[in-house]
């Protein structure tokens, strides 16, 4: 078993509730920056290395700019992504738009801004070459190499029942088109599995793409610049599980772009990531109280957070740990579920949970809420969006996101003519 120990003490998240009521998500800035500078220093030995920061895991400007630091970029799926991207600073080729399913003009606010495009599909050429009225010359696809990949995982362990890129015959295709219109520069990028705490992962993709990258090179005679590992370098949501070391993903991958691309002289190839959880998860924490007990068929705790405020419980069954602040050494001894006030059944962060007796009041922490925490957040029931904080490097607190208030939730209603006394409250 591995320590999953809170970043946030008893004491701490009191001081913090004062001004910041609960349910807040609350980032540790010591934690991110440390990561940050470990991947950085684990792809090192590739001079055209960067991480582009997967936007949809967490779009917090302030977050963002500590990992821009560092060198990071933006990885965008969508048009809102690319203008936060914008907003901050963001352009040029520290903007990669993998995006699916996309509208032409997103196409064109990318090019625009000189960000890579990362086509999903065959078909999205002609898309790009109407939307921009020429291809950009440097350009990356999108591969899918079907069957079941060799390390598998419960979201996405079939890549031929994905929707995401292109098939063997479609990428020599759209290579070989692209090239015919004057595309000079290309990448290769393909997301196959989802949160892998394994180290091997990195280097068994790194096998498959870079080989396919030297056939490519040899039957097109075209420019290979980078290769975009996408993310899938996953955390240990759980405590059985061993943390990733990332410097050892780094040197994996090392061995292996010295087996294939150094003897066919290309060792120019940068290598690109976008490590949305890995960079993130582990950072951030969703601070709720209890509020609630109910003794039924089963024992219940009632907190003030709900699916709203971290969904992936819900939607997934995924696994969340839980501290109870204050009782991190008390003998777990009774057994819950762990609910939010959503009218659902399904809103539950913990099913069956082996917990200490808590007590109305307690400042309940759920772990690994910094990817795909707040940013898959919702409005049902008329719940409004949490606070986020960063808890800063000298132990101070910064509100980064305020809490959503009853006026935000009907600003959108403009064309109705609300009470006044209403939406000020």
């Amino acid at each position: 078993m591995y320590l999953k120990t809170p970043f946030l003490t008893k004491e701490k998240a009191q001081e913090i509730i004062k001004e910041f009521p609960t349910p807040f998500h609350i980032y540790d800035e010591k934690g991110i920056r440390e990561n940050a500078e470990n991947v950085y220093k684990a792809f090192s030995w590739n001079k055209g290395f960067k991480e582009y920061f997967a936007v949809k895991a967490n779009p917090n400007p302030f977050l963002i700019n500590i990992l821009r630091e560092y060198g990071c970029g933006c990885d965008c799926s969508s048009k809102t992504e690319l203008m936060l991207s914008k907003a901050i600073g963001a352009t040029g080729e520290d903007i990669m738009f993998s995006s699916n399913d996309t509208p032409l003009e997103e196409f064109k606010y990318c090019n625009d801004l000189g960000g890579i495009i990362n086509l999903d599909d065959i078909t999205h050429i002609e898309a790009v070459e109407k939307a921009c009225g020429r291809l950009p010359k440097k350009m990356s696809c999108r591969f899918n190499p079907g069957g079941i990949f060799q390390i598998t995982n419960s979201i996405m362990d079939r890549p031929d029942d994905a929707k995401y890129g292109m098939t063997p015959d479609q990428l020599y295709e759209a290579f070989a088109i692209m090239k015919q219109k004057g595309v000079e520069e290309f990448g290769i990028h393909a997301f196959l599995c989802s949160n892998t705490v394994t180290n091997e992962y990195y280097g068994v993709l790194s096998k498959l793409l870079f080989q396919l990258a030297v056939d490519l090179k040899k039957a097109l005679d075209i420019k290979i610049s980078f290769i975009n590992l996408s993310g899938g370098v996953g955390i240990p949501y759980t405590p059985d599980q061993k943390p990733n070391d990332i410097l050892e993903i780094g040197e994996n991958v090392r061995k292996v772009y010295e087996e294939i691309f150094t003897p066919a002289g290309m060792d120019d190839v940068a290598i690109y990531t976008e490590m949305g959880r890995f960079m993130m998860g582990p950072y951030g924490a969703l601070v709720t109280t209890a509020i609630n007990e109910k003794h039924i068929y089963k024992e219940y705790i009632g907190v003030d957070a709900c699916a709203a405020n971290l969904m992936r419980p819900a939607i997934y069954g995924s696994y969340h740990h839980i501290t109870v602040l204050g009782k991190e050494n008390a003998q777990k001894d009774h057994t819950y579920d762990v609910t939010g006030s959503l009218c659902e059944n399904c809103d539950k962060f913990a099913i069956n949970r082996r917990l200490p007796e808590i007590n109305m009041g307690d400042i309940v922490y759920i772990h690994d809420t910094g990817a795909h925490g707040f940013s898959m957040g919702y409005n049902y029931n008329g719940k409004l969006r949490s606070a986020e904080l960063l808890l800063c490097t000298d132990g101070s607190t910064k509100l980064i996101r305020r809490a959503e208030t009853p006026k935000d939730y009907f600003s959108t209603f403009d064309c109705f003519d609300f009470h006044k006394d209403l939406i000020s409250e």
